[in-house]
């Protein structure tokens, strides 16, 4: 990965300016693209959760595979087409993706007191918001973490998958403080890539492509918070 500064630094003057202008605008993109996905997944989660009669017909049948695996089905297909889409449809796209991510987290309404998770919210938005202003303020190059971070990432869903079936709650906590580790280390990650590409493409820039990168940057870390969320709450919460 490019160094921020060398990159900047080879645009001299008012052309510098414009890139750190232009730097800040796309970042509060994403973190606008990525809060409004954690509104529509926190409402869709919290309509569903709340509501027995369908947290009963979701995950008392069989549709819990469904609804359980369908948002890692969805990220895959988004990487996949990103490239086919107009920005306009990749947004909705990531919206729907917002929903139905909402959708397959409802149960912890169910299974958590509602003080743990507004708790538990709480401690990850601050972890989230000190890690990312890290990883975008920081002058040391994270891009070394992302091999190492990428391979763990693969271990955590495989362990995850493998434990819906064993149901060992030593693999449970073991993968529940891996798993906010590796998104931890990740949230920084992210933002540093994201200001990275930003200003590798800044002199060259076309609209698609700054539409088209901030989203994908909204849904590296929307998937950042989330999963970091839903690690910190399986050993935090208190269950109903």
């Amino acid at each position: 990965m490019a160094d921020y500064t060398t990159i900047r630094t080879a645009g001299a003057g008012a052309r510098a300016a414009q890139i750190d202008e232009g730097l800040r605008a796309h970042m509060n993109k994403v973190y606008g693209l990525m809060s409004v996905g954690m509104l529509l997944t926190g409402g869709v989660a919290w309509a569903v959760g709340t509501n027995d009669a369908m947290v009963q017909a979701i995950f008392g049948t069989p549709i819990k595979w469904v609804v359980m695996f369908a948002p890692l089905l969805m990220v895959f297909a988004f990487g996949a087409l990103i490239n086919r889409l107009s920005v306009a449809a990749a947004q909705l796209f990531f919206y729907v993706y917002a929903a139905a991510m909402g959708l397959s987290i409802s149960f912890i309404f169910a299974a958590y007191t509602g003080v743990s998770i507004a708790q538990t919210f709480f401690v990850t938005a601050i972890a989230f918001a000190s890690l990312s202003l890290y990883g975008y303020t920081t002058k040391k190059d994270l891009s070394g973490m992302g091999t190492f971070l990428l391979m763990g990432l693969i271990g955590l869903i495989v362990a995850s998958i493998v434990n819906i079936f064993l149901a060992s709650s030593a693999l449970a906590f073991a993968v529940s403080v891996i798993g906010v580790l590796i998104f931890a280390g990740l949230t920084a990650y992210d933002t540093q890539s994201i200001k990275t590409e930003y200003v590798e493409h800044a002199m060259s820039m076309d609209q698609d492509w700054l539409g088209k990168s901030a989203i994908m940057g909204a849904l590296r870390l929307y998937l950042d918070f989330i999963n970091m969320f839903m690690f910190l709450l399986s050993f935090l919460g208190n269950r109903e």
